[in-house]
């Protein structure tokens, strides 16, 4: 498939500790990369497509390394802007059983956060693309980066191509009424929209009734409602709502909705035990856009999407480094985890 999907926002140096340390037990930090639209463009090229990453970096090595990574990664990097003083950071420190992962940013007057407008030549960057996908994390960086979104989003629509968005919201970044009035605008111009379970709620204010997200408790019926008033709201074509039971920290049960011409489909649910959350979204997002490029059914899509992101909870890091035959087999049945000889 020759298909070409772009995807702009922010890439970060990871500082994770060794295993499930405290930061108070180690003086090591694992250096990785990662961040919402690079880790779906590290998926889509894993899956044989054409996928370019948008973003801004400042010329240094710690950049060039992070841009080294990815074109190795297949993701096509030409487009990506230098300038800037800094890569943004987040520390990961990641939990086990009750002791909830947490993440700290060190993210403030990062290269992308400065960005400009007009700076990228989007008519260039979107020259024989049929997709564009980003994150709400993108918008909630700086007034600059919400402008350069809303920008792009724009010409994508232009010029033609399915423009997809995973809310993502992070509170750390921005408060539900700065990320509802931004995000209001930028929903003008997007087709198939992802969500998790709190998402619709703390950006528009949408919520399903009778769901416990801390407590594990999900009545997957009441998302179909929530997947409605998405689509009455911004006239999506889709709408995908990935439902997390969070049992502990290391144990989920992970399953999802797409919602498309007032149909809804739901997927089998994994039970799953993870050695790393942080990217799961982004690696169902991924695993949505190929799927939905392909022409699978929508329910054929759904089920894509969550295979591929259940095998990335199983992958440390944020890119979900799994190739379209390990998810077509986990799709067949065999989630079994025997060595394959």
């Amino acid at each position: 498939m020759s298909t070409r999907v772009v995807t702009f926002g922010e890439v970060m140096m990871r500082l994770a500790t060794p295993g499930h340390l405290r930061f108070s037990q180690t003086n090591t930090l694992e250096m990785t990369f990662g961040g919402g639209e690079a880790n779906v463009a590290v998926s889509l090229a894993n899956y044989g497509l054409d996928a370019a990453f948008v973003t801004r970096l400042p010329k240094n090595d710690l950049a060039q390394t992070c841009i080294n990574q990815l074109r190795g990664l297949g993701v096509d990097t030409k487009h990506i802007i230098r300038g800037g003083d800094r890569v943004g950071i987040y520390f990961l420190e990641t939990g086990a059983s009750q002791r909830a992962s947490t993440v700290t940013y060190d993210r403030a007057h990062s290269a992308i956060s400065e960005i400009e407008p007009n700076e990228v030549e989007w008519d260039k960057v979107f020259a024989e693309a049929q997709w564009f996908h980003f994150t709400g994390i993108t918008p909630a960086l700086s007034d600059k980066a919400a402008a350069a979104t809303i920008e792009a989003a724009k010409h994508a629509k232009r010029l033609g191509l399915t423009v997809s968005v995973d809310l993502n919201f992070r509170k750390k970044l921005w408060t539900s009424a700065k990320a509802k009035e931004v995000m209001s605008e930028v929903c003008k111009y997007v087709d198939v929209c992802i969500a998790n379970e709190e998402d619709a709620e703390k950006v528009f204010g949408i919520k399903a009734s009778g769901a416990d997200v801390h407590g594990g408790k999900i009545d997957h019926s009441r998302y179909v409602e929530v997947a409605q008033k998405l689509t009455e709201q911004f006239k999506f074509k889709g709408v995908a709502i990935t439902l997390r039971e969070s049992y502990s920290a290391s144990h989920n049960g992970w399953s999802a909705l797409y919602y498309t011409d007032g149909k809804d489909y739901f997927s089998r649910r994994y039970d799953i035990q993870i050695v790393d959350r942080v990217g799961g979204g982004d690696s169902f997002g991924g695993g949505l856009i190929y799927a939905l490029l392909a022409k699978k059914s929508p329910q054929e899509a759904i089920e894509f999407a969550v295979a591929a992101s259940c095998l990335k909870h199983s992958i440390s890091g944020d890119y979900n480094l799994v190739s379209l035959g390990e998810v077509e087999t986990l799709l067949k049945g065999d989630g079994s985890g025997r060595v394959q000889r």
